[in-house]
This record gives structure tokens, sequence and C-alpha cells, in this order.
């Protein structure tokens, strides 16, 4: 009676190991996209707000580098613009005296020759007047050609000054420190009154709304996971407690691995796996690291 009594106990647990072991078909771990900002000028901080566990919104201020050498520095460029500006020639006014005197001399010349028709004048006088408009016409030409000239030189010098104003612009808008993303502080790297220098970075932030589950599975699992395909996620919170949320199988690895030795799959004796990203969106309560099951 007692063998039969034992029997029976050990087919329930065995049985009832069995039906655990089946409520999940893989395991792994959470995480999330994390970005790590780094400083893209140089600098002493004047603020950074990025203090850990603080949310922001993507495009939010988060921090200043000190921008006065940049200001300055663009100050003086604006002052240049309108030096070039002060010196560009008005063509129309400069010429205007020069062409007075072209007509003029036309007039003159068309007096003249009126005159010589009615033989009140020479013919010395008209060639003279002729050989005036040639010189004032070459004037002219020449006066028109310097102008344009100086005009092209000092656009050119404009542009090129204008070139290194959006340069200091651009410096000036990587001075101010935003976040990229909207997302979780999980990370501070620096304090206001350090010296920033390109690449240092300064904070890490991670979606956290929008976690993945990283799981492995076998090969005989392959035909049975799709990328698009619904599932069940459950996250451990220890202790046998589990909360279930619904996800998204978004990532499949085309090459298989070597089974990470913290993951359990539904066949243990499986020496490759293939990983797989499940979307989870996050209520809150799931954290990066944390352990979690999925029912395929």
């Amino acid at each position: 009676m007692k063998i039969h009594h034992f029997i029976f106990l050990t087919a329930t647990l065995l049985f009832s190991a069995c039906s655990a072991e089946k409520e999940f078909d893989a395991t792994g771990t959470f995480e999330a996209t994390e970005i790590i900002v780094s400083a893209e000028a140089n600098g002493r901080i004047f603020h950074l707000n990025a203090d850990e566990g603080k949310r922001l919104t993507k495009g939010s201020a988060v921090g200043l580098i000190d921008t006065v050498q940049l200001h300055l520095k663009k100050l003086q460029l604006q002052a240049s613009m309108k030096s070039f500006e002060s010196q560009r020639p008005d063509i129309r006014k400069q010429i205007a005296a020069t062409k007075e005197e072209i007509a003029t001399a036309e007039r003159e010349r068309d007096r003249v020759e009126s005159l010589l028709k009615a033989n009140a004048a020479n013919r010395k006088q008209l060639d003279d007047w002729n050989a005036r408009l040639a010189v004032l016409n070459k004037q002219l030409e020449a006066q028109i050609s310097t102008l344009n000239n100086s005009t092209a030189s000092l656009n050119e010098q404009s542009s090129s000054v204008a070139i290194q104003m959006a340069q200091i612009d651009d410096q000036l808008a990587k001075c101010h420190i935003t976040a990229p993303i909207d997302g979780t502080v999980l990370a501070k790297y620096a304090e206001p009154g350090e010296l920033a220098v390109t690449g240092k970075p300064l904070f890490k932030i991670a979606d956290m709304q929008h976690v993945f589950l990283r799981a492995y599975i076998t090969s005989s699992q392959l035909s049975d996971v799709k990328l698009g395909n619904k599932v069940k996620v459950m996250a451990d919170y220890g202790d046998g407690n589990l909360k279930s949320y619904d996800g998204t199988v978004t990532w499949i690895a085309d090459q298989a691995e070597f089974t990470p030795k913290t993951i359990l799959t539904d066949d243990e004796r499986a020496n490759q796996v293939y990983a797989v990203k499940i979307a989870v969106n996050n209520d809150g309560g799931i954290k990066i690291g944390m352990y979690g099951k999925v029912k395929f």
C-alpha cells in the first residue's frame, strides 16, 4: 500500500513538474534601447538636468555647454558682414556721371552733324565728337567691368563669412544638450562645472515604455515562431510572482549560437539556439535585466 502511494505521489510530482515546464516555451531577459548621449562641443558644463530616473521627452533641453567664445566669434563675423555690405558699390549711381557725359556728347555730335549738312561746320568737328563718344563709351565699359568685379569679390567674401556664421550656429546648437528620445535617464556621467570635450559621455537614456524580451529558442521551435506573431510574455518578479503582457515577435536571429548558460529552453539538451526579440509595452513594472518567460 505504501509502495502504491509512493508511486502515485512521484507520478503526481513528475506530472506537475512537466506541466510547470510547459507553461512557457523559452526564457530570457528584458532589455531596452539605450543611448549614451555625448558632448558635441568643448567647454565648461553650465548645467545638466539629467538625474538618474528622470523622464525626458525627445528634443527637450537637458543642459548647456559654455557658448561665450562662440557668441563673440559670431559677433565678429556679423561685423565683417556689415563691412562687406557697406563696401558694395552702387553701380547705377557710380556710372551716372559717365552716362550723362555720353548723353551730352551725343547731343553735341548730332548738333554738329546738322550744322555740317547745312555747311555751317567742318568735318573735323564731327570726327572729334565721334572720337569723344568712343572714348566715353570705352570708359563706361571699363567702369562697369571694374564695379562688377568688385561686387563679385565682395559677394564671395560675404558668402565665405555666411558659411562661417552657419558653422558657428551649428556649433552653438551643439552646445545645447537635448534628449534624443523619449525615455528615462539610466546613468549620469558628468556634473555642472566639469569640462566637456567632444565625445565625452554625459548621460545614458533608455526607452523604458517599449522594452524587449531577448529569449532563445531551439531549431525545432523555429517553425512555430514568425515575425509579427502575437505571444504571451510573463515578467518574473520572483517568488513565483508572474505578470502577463502581450508581446510581438520583432526579430529572429538568422544564425544559431551556443546556448547561454543562464537560459532555459524547452529542450535543454540543445547545443545551439536562435535568439528572438519580443516587443512589449511596459507599464512601468518591467526593469532592464529582469527575467521573463514567453509562450508562443
